[in-house]
């Protein structure tokens, strides 16, 4: 706003102070510096804006500045007080605004992944933060080696790239349980993996899972399940890729729909691995390297740092033990579903 918008409430008794001051030379009273700032508060309160607020006391003080040099120095020192204090109000408010609006937004936020409020008044106050909730929505979760908050180095970081690179496109960019999300439309996938790449970065080669498009107004809370729980199956299945997609492992969730099955077949599978010299775990290890390089020997040996014929050893012992060969595509796929339930099971390490 220009000078002339400011309204003279504002600036009541502006001029009678700098008057009083100069001709006396006192400073200003504790009741002067109060009223002050609580007209600082009112003001922005109201939206305007400090600097139009300045400006327009600059020129009040101008209009009213004595014409003797004598009291100069007394109104220069009367300004600086008044602004001084009718600054410090403004910015108490807007403080309490932005402290508001900050809980207004987590309230938002919690609801929204937890589902907990009514979904029609979930999508109204969801247009205050720029999601249309009728529209479909996807989430990316960033997981790194510490815990982020709002405001946080790190957050600001990754939503500075974001804005630069995208504008105001109904993205919103936010901290959960100490991870960095990103929620966004779900036909824009190009924001996920921009998020990604720079998540995986600021937060020192931290982990990021992406959720499917969901529609609705619980969209959102469904795509956050899922790359949460993506994030779980990565740690448990070991999986190294800093990126992981929702879409990609929806095989596993299937494998485990029906834990009892799982473990019977873990059981029956691999429990006669529990035998060997060593225990299971060894032989687990070799099956899972082994599928895990496209049952190709020399690749498995490498990666467990093995020599082939180590390998083809610990093959043979796995199918002598078991009945089941796992270079035999026959038997290969009971192998490796049973060794892909282990490790979601936690076995052998835990009992089933």
């Amino acid at each position: 706003m220009t000078d002339r918008e400011i309204p003279e409430q504002y600036l009541e008794g502006y001029a009678d102070i700098l008057a009083e001051v100069s001709a006396t030379g006192r400073r200003l009273t504790r009741d002067e510096i109060a009223s002050r700032h609580a007209l600082g508060e009112q003001a922005a309160d109201a939206g305007f804006g400090l600097r139009a607020l300045v400006n327009a006391h600059l020129s009040a003080a101008r209009a009213a500045w004595p014409h003797t040099s004598d009291s100069a120095d007394g109104a220069l020192a009367a300004v600086q007080q008044v602004i001084d204090a009718f600054a410090e109000g403004y910015e108490q408010a807007q403080l309490v605004a932005v402290r508001q609006e900050e809980a207004s937004r987590r309230e938002f936020i919690d609801d929204l992944l937890y589902g907990r409020s009514d979904l029609g008044r979930l999508a109204e106050r969801a247009e205050r933060f720029g999601l249309r909730l009728s529209h479909a929505h996807a989430v990316a979760i960033a997981q790194g080696r510490v815990s982020y908050e709002e405001g946080a180095p790190v957050p600001r970081q990754v939503e500075r790239a974001l804005i630069s690179r995208f504008g105001d496109r109904s993205i919103l960019l936010t901290t959960k349980d100490g991870r960095l999300l990103c929620i966004a439309p779900g036909h824009q996938d190009e924001v996920l993996t921009y998020f990604a790449a720079q998540a995986h970065a600021a937060t020192d080669g931290g982990r990021v899972a992406i959720g499917r498009p969901q529609p609705g107004p619980g969209g959102v809370v469904h795509s956050y399940e899922e790359a949460l729980n993506t994030l779980e199956l990565a740690d448990r299945l070991e999986l190294d890729d800093p990126v992981l997609r929702a879409a990609d492992l929806l095989v596993y969730p299937v494998l485990t729909r029906d834990r009892q099955a799982m473990a019977d077949l873990v059981r029956s599978a691999l429990g006669p691995l529990t035998t060997a010299r060593g225990g299971a775990q060894p032989l687990l290890d070799t099956l899972t390297a082994y599928f895990d390089s496209g049952c190709t020997a020399a690749e498995a040996a490498r990666r467990l740092t093995l020599s082939v014929r180590a390998l083809t050893y610990r093959l043979e012992r796995i199918h002598k033990l078991t009945g089941a060969n796992p270079a035999d595509p026959a038997h290969r796929y009971m192998l490796q579903t049973a060794v892909i339930g282990a490790r979601l099971l936690d076995w052998p390490a835990k009992e089933l």
